[in-house]
């Protein structure tokens, strides 16, 4: 996906940045919901070296899609564990949204007053990249498949009864998902892109929309 060197250097700063925003995310809300967990661990902070996943990592270096070193949260401390893993498991994915806005916000608002023209493209690359990146890992974390925060968020919205028969229709999925991952990368067979794409574009779609106004990146 990307085209030389310069880009993939370029890649790093913005991957880090989302991934750490991303589980610090994670880790504030259940700080402000009752868990110290996170804090205790060390996983309350914006420094990216503690919140890297290699395989996740190298994901997003490649592609839009990829995650970070899950925060520890015992939903036992929480003050109501039920409504508020809801609040922290969707945290990660709205602070990258959010995140997105920020970047594409800030970039037409420049564009708007001819400050982007006398910019390195780098630069403009940067802040394009930024809400690709984020957008890519808030629509991933948001898949309903363990250990992902969308299988989470699914759990704290259905009954108890429901969410035993969901986790025993799911319970297969995340290997089937991680064989899919590595058959698209290591014999080149995009199953993993067949699936999720139908899915992503619309999503991506939808947020251009709010946030460039429709106009493509």
């Amino acid at each position: 996906m990307l085209a030389n060197p310069d880009q993939l250097l370029l890649r790093i700063p913005v991957v880090l940045l989302a991934m750490t925003v991303h589980e610090y995310a994670h880790g504030w809300a259940a700080w402000q919901r009752g868990d110290s967990t996170a804090k205790n661990a060390g996983r309350l902070t914006l420094n990216p070296a503690v919140h890297i996943d290699i395989f996740g990592l190298l994901m997003l270096m490649f592609g839009p899609f990829g995650w970070a070193k899950p925060v520890p949260v015992n939903p036992y401390n929480l003050d109501n564990p039920r409504k508020d893993m809801l609040y922290v498991s969707a945290a990660g994915p709205v602070s990258n949204i959010l995140c997105a806005m920020l970047f594409g916000y800030s970039f037409r608002i420049m564009h708007a007053f001819g400050l982007t023209a006398p910019l390195h493209h780098y630069i403009i690359d940067f802040f394009l990249l930024s809400v690709l990146i984020n957008l890519g890992l808030s629509f991933f974390n948001l898949l309903p498949v363990p250990p992902l925060d969308g299988s989470k968020i699914v759990l704290s919205l259905l009954p108890p009864s429901k969410g035993v028969s969901y986790l025993g229709v799911i319970r297969h999925a995340p290997k089937i998902f991680l064989v899919m991952i590595v058959v698209e990368w290591g014999l080149h067979i995009p199953v993993f892109s067949i699936l999720i794409h139908p899915l992503w574009k619309p999503y991506a779609a939808f947020w251009q929309m709010v946030i460039f106004g429709g106009k493509a990146l």
